[in-house]
Formats: structure tokens, C-alpha cells, sequence
């Protein structure tokens, strides 16, 4: 059982939550049973390491028998070396170190996707993750992060997608210039949603949103550059009916990957 929360072996896995760590070591850092649950339901050869203190094992015994039966070791932890390892404030008891699992561009446009979120610039961690959660609950086909976005694996961004990290397809694509040709090509509308576009609800009775579709995403404060809309497409506004002066990004997201959804389903 593991007790010193100085350990080297300890702080190794609390190193992850910077990116340099991440990034030298190819794994990131997962918190809580409902991510650990995912993972090892989705992608268990990734899974490196599990550490647990015994009382969250006794809440949550079908994660402990997926992680036998995955052949996953569980080390058992101190609350103080869960404390230590977790991003999080008030940890739930359980830590996992998982590889990274990046995807392509052309993995992406090779499977024929029909419906595809881009964030561009997209900063905020819980913005990301939420956006990934809505695409994957939509039934996106990929998340494509270009320009500075933030990294995919930062704990935030892990904690937000709920583990929806592991059901659909991120890729860090490249400039968005690059990837908006390449999607494209692929034979997908690209779709940029801007307060400078053209109404949402005439495009979709026009049979717009039916077709493959890449929505485009901009940051959170500036939206996106005039330069990064001439590269769409279509650019269309959610509009407001009420009193409010925005929607959070994740939020118009989330409207728009459903809008999508229901229009190519119908």
C-alpha cells in the first residue's frame, strides 16, 4: 500500500498535471470511477496504472471487477497519496495514469465522417471538455482542435468530458486553414457559427444541416477571426429570443452538433 505522498513514484503522477510532464511522457492523468469506468470499458490497453484507496474500492466494487477482469492492478493508496496525486480539491478516491491515444486528421476523414466539431482557439479546459461530452452525445463522428486550443488531456478538460474522451475521436489537426481544406475535401459543409452569421432557422428549412457537416467553433472571448469565417462555408447565428447578451460557447455548441443531429436523422 502506498503511504508516502512524497514518494517518487507519487509525485511522478501529480507531474501530470502540467503539460510539459504530459507531453514528455505520452500520459495523462484521469480522476474519479466514472472516468477510470470509461477508460477501462473503452480503452483499456491504455490504462497504465490504477491507484485507490480501499474505502472507494467498497463504494464502487464493479469498477474493481472490470479492472480484474481487464487484468488491471489495482494499488492501493493512503488518502493523502490520493490527495497528492489528484488535480482536483476534494478527490474521489481514485487516480488512474493512462496513454495518450491521439487520432489523425486522416483516420478522421478516412472512416467518412458526417458530422464534425472544429474549436478553434478554444482556451477554457471545461469548455473543451464540455464540447467533446456534447459531440460524443450527439453522435459526432470527431473533435478537431486546431490553432492554440487547449490540450485534450489537461485534467480539466478529462474531468469534463465525463469520459466521453474515450468514445469519440480527438485529434490535434493542425492550422485551421489546413484542416478546413482537408475536411472539405472530404465532402463535408464547413460551418462556422459566428453573431455575424445568417440566421440558424432559415438554414435549417433549407435543408442545410441535413448534409455532412463540420461545425466550426472560435474562442471563447474573441469568437473567430474574419480570416478563419472567409474559410467557411455557411456562417450562421443561434439566435436569442430573450434578454441574454451570449451563449457560452459550450452551450451554442451543444445546440449546434444537435441541430445536426436531429436534421440528419430526420
Amino acid at each position: 500500500m502506498l503511504e508516502n505522498p512524497r514518494s517518487p513514484r507519487v509525485r511522478a503522477v501529480a507531474k501530470l498535471a502540467k503539460r510539459a510532464a504530459r507531453d514528455e511522457s505520452g500520459t495523462f492523468l484521469l480522476e474519479g470511477p466514472q472516468a477510470v469506468r470509461e477508460a477501462i470499458a473503452f480503452r483499456p490497453d491504455a490504462v497504465l496504472d490504477l491507484f485507490a484507496t480501499p474505502t472507494a474500492m467498497e463504494r464502487h466494487p464493479q469498477l474493481r471487477d472490470a479492472a480484474r477482469d481487464a487484468g488491471i492492478d489495482v494499488v492501493y493508496a493512503s488518502e493523502g497519496v490520493l490527495e497528492a496525486m489528484a488535480d482536483t480539491v476534494t478527490p474521489q478516491g481514485i487516480v488512474a495514469v493512462a496513454r495518450q491515444f491521439p487520432t489523425s486528421l486522416r483516420d478522421v476523414l478516412a472512416a467518412g465522417p458526417r458530422l464534425i466539431a472544429i474549436c478553434e482557439e478554444v482556451r477554457d479546459p471545461g469548455n473543451l471538455g464540455t464540447i467533446i461530452r456534447a459531440a460524443d452525445a450527439a453522435g459526432a463522428d470527431a473533435v478537431l482542435l486546431t490553432g492554440r486550443t487547449v490540450d485534450p488531456f489537461h485534467p480539466k478538460v478529462v474531468r469534463a468530458t465525463t469520459g466521453s474522451l474515450f468514445h469519440v475521436p480527438v485529434s490535434r489537426a493542425g492550422a485551421l486553414s489546413d484542416v478546413v481544406t482537408a475536411v472539405a475535401e472530404a465532402g463535408l459543409r464547413v460551418v462556422a457559427a459566428d453573431v455575424k452569421g445568417d440566421d440558424l432557422l432559415a438554414a435549417r428549412a433549407a435543408g442545410i444541416l441535413a448534409e455532412p457537416t463540420a461545425w466550426l467553433f472560435g474562442n471563447e472571448a474573441h469568437g473567430l477571426a474574419d480570416e478563419s469565417l472567409a474559410l467557411a462555408t455557411t456562417v450562421l447565428r443561434l439566435p436569442i429570443y430573450g434578454r441574454a447578451e451570449s451563449l457560452n460557447l459550450a452551450t451554442a455548441a451543444s445546440v449546434c452538433l444537435y441541430e445536426s443531429a436531429f436534421a440528419q436523422r430526420a
